[in-house]
């Protein structure tokens, strides 16, 4: 179920989408790019899947509009209209799949996408792997949930988590004087 802040959120970004997309003209890229950056902030917020993928789509749709056909721009609207519909109807199941179909155009249009879209979703994967590090799990079952390597979470990990525990509170000279005492030394 989608939190329903991220679901008004997606519903704004698409039809602001759909408008530029209807609307023919040589800024289309530029006000694609302003809508992702504007994006991007609501989904440092949220931190929702949905929200991310809609957001890679909104950039890499601005990255490849020159080259779009105007008949597959009717089809993308059409998709993106769906998908809008879906979404307020609550049919998640048929609004990821008007996701997936607006993906597939956009790759239809151009390889180097894909590879901004895996990039993208790697990193993703790898923040909330490491989040589940934070929750307790170790870092074969956080990695292997993810479909991460070890490798690759722990490279992150280690920059971020021991960070988000903060001061002790309990001073370092009680802890090493209570160490002591215990081992009588």
């Amino acid at each position: 179920m989608i939190k329903e802040v991220v679901k008004k959120d997606i519903i704004n970004y698409l039809i602001k989408t759909s408008d530029i997309l209807s609307k023919d003209g040589p800024n289309q890229s530029l006000l694609l790019k302003e809508l992702s950056d504007r994006a991007i902030e609501d989904v440092a917020v949220q931190k929702d899947m949905d929200l991310i993928s809609v957001t890679v789509f909104i950039y890499s749709l601005g990255k490849v509009i020159q080259g779009v056909s105007a008949e597959e721009v009717q089809d993308l609207v059409k998709e993106i209209n769906y998908a809008i519909k879906h979404i307020k109807e609550n049919r998640l199941g048929r609004y990821n799949n008007s996701i997936k179909l607006l993906f597939e155009t956009i790759r239809k249009n151009n390889a180097k996408v894909q590879i901004h879209l895996q990039d993208v979703l790697q990193a993703a994967r790898i923040k909330k792997g490491a989040i589940l590090l934070g929750k307790g799990l170790s870092m074969g079952q956080a990695a292997g949930l993810m479909g991460l390597s070890n490798w690759d979470l722990q490279s992150y990990a280690g920059k971020t988590v021991a960070m988000q525990f903060g001061k002790e509170s309990i001073p370092e000279e009680q802890r090493l004087s209570s160490a002591f005492k215990l081992f009588s030394v």
